[in-house]
């Protein structure tokens, strides 16, 4: 882990997938720890996609880089919704993010939220899926944010999803 950051980044050497959220919610900054929010499909959607055994919860979050994951956001400042941060602040935490990822490599970078990707790195038509620019030296995919407030997308859908993150394509 690393700074003093609200919610502390979740890193290491020879990481699988880097997963970057947008912002940390209240209740996480209040714990400390990634996707602590009740309804937040983060953890369900990891195990669901085969990328944990279990399904691990908010305060294992530390756990990840056992299983060649890590976790991080784009900004550090915590809001009741990520709607509240500006495209400074989304562009600015996109900076800090590319360096993170070139100071870790992470065989993938996964950013959840597609919103946030656009504003962040200045991409208004990029979609979901891989992209085709690469962050940090690695290869970017954008991926739905698992926020309980995004009805787009269900678990079901956000597993799948994020399964296809796996370098290996397991």
């Amino acid at each position: 882990m690393t700074g003093a950051k609200p919610v502390p980044d979740v890193v290491g050497p020879d990481l699988d997938v880097l997963f970057c959220g947008i912002n940390p919610s209240l209740r996480s900054a209040e714990t400390g720890h990634h996707f602590a929010r009740p309804g937040n499909r983060f953890w369900p959607a990891l195990h669901l996609a085969g990328l944990t055994p279990r399904r691990l919860t908010p305060d294992e979050d530390a756990e990840l880089v056992t299983f060649g994951l890590g976790v991080t956001n784009l900004v550090s400042r915590p809001t009741r919704t990520a709607a509240e941060l500006s495209r400074e602040e989304l562009r600015d935490g996109g900076e800090e993010l590319a360096a993170l990822v070139q100071r870790y490599r992470p065989r993938v970078l996964a950013v959840l939220g597609v919103t946030a990707w656009r504003w962040a790195f200045e991409r208004p038509r990029a979609v979901l899926g891989r992209q085709p620019e690469r962050i940090g030296g690695v290869d970017t995919w954008v991926a739905p944010n698992p926020s309980g407030l995004n009805a787009h997308h269900q678990l079901p859908d956000l597993a799948r999803l994020y399964a296809e993150l796996r370098p290996d394509g397991a």
